[in-house]
């Protein structure tokens, strides 16, 4: 496990791993686990070290700007682009060629390798099998109803909000300015001190039906 010494976490290094945990999308709390401190002292950096919260920012921006492209993608509908591999078998002259041509490269970094150890080296590196396509298929995808809708609903909500919840929230309005009414009215009746009914009301409550009117 890291540990949590801030000056570490500012090299080249430590900045590249910050940014790849928060790309990741690692939370906060689980990026702390991993250098080995709590996370109020992982606040506490990105308060005082721009580097380290300038890492975390960029590695999170990242990933929000890839769900949301992708979420765009699939409300306006996209191309999905796959290809069918084959393994096969290396031609013996042409993998000859590689292992030659690896080997020539190889030496130069290691000339204290014996015969052998280079050709075992070789065999290692340059495979007898090799992937080939051998299908492409392109499909395109229609437009997610859902996922448009999610979309708008967040990015206008005033426009595309549920038309339903619009609707029980002017019931719900009129409900309460219609008790308020009925309260009002009865407290000016209790204020005449005589017992008798001096002020007309004239209050329409929304019943029951009504609201299930509404609400449909």
């Amino acid at each position: 496990m890291a540990k949590g010494k801030y000056e570490e976490w500012q090299t080249p290094d430590g900045i590249l791993k910050l940014e790849g945990w928060a790309r990741d999308g690692l939370t906060d709390e689980q990026i702390a686990h991993n250098i080995g401190i709590r996370r109020p002292t992982l606040y506490d950096w990105k308060n005082k070290y721009p580097d380290i919260s300038d890492a975390l920012k960029r590695g999170k921006e990242v990933v929000d700007r890839e769900v949301e492209n992708s979420l765009l993608r699939r409300a306006t509908g996209t191309k999905t682009h796959s290809v069918t591999y084959k393994m096969v078998k290396v031609d013996e002259d042409v993998l000859k060629a590689r292992r030659v041509r690896f080997l020539n490269s190889y030496k130069l970094d290691h000339p204290d390798l014996s015969k052998n150890e280079l050709t075992l080296v070789a065999v290692e590196n340059v495979p007898t099998y090799e992937r080939i396509p051998i299908m492409e298929v392109e499909n395109e995808l229609a437009p997610d109803t859902s996922a448009a809708i999610f979309w708008l609903k967040n990015r206008k909500p005033e426009m595309f909000r549920d038309q339903s919840f619009r609707d029980l929230n002017k019931v719900q309005i009129r409900k309460a300015n219609a008790e308020a009414d009925i309260a009002e009215a009865k407290a000016k009746r209790e204020n005449n001190g005589d017992g008798t009914d001096t002020v007309n009301v004239n209050i329409i409550v929304p019943n029951s039906n009504e609201e299930q009117k509404d609400n449909e």
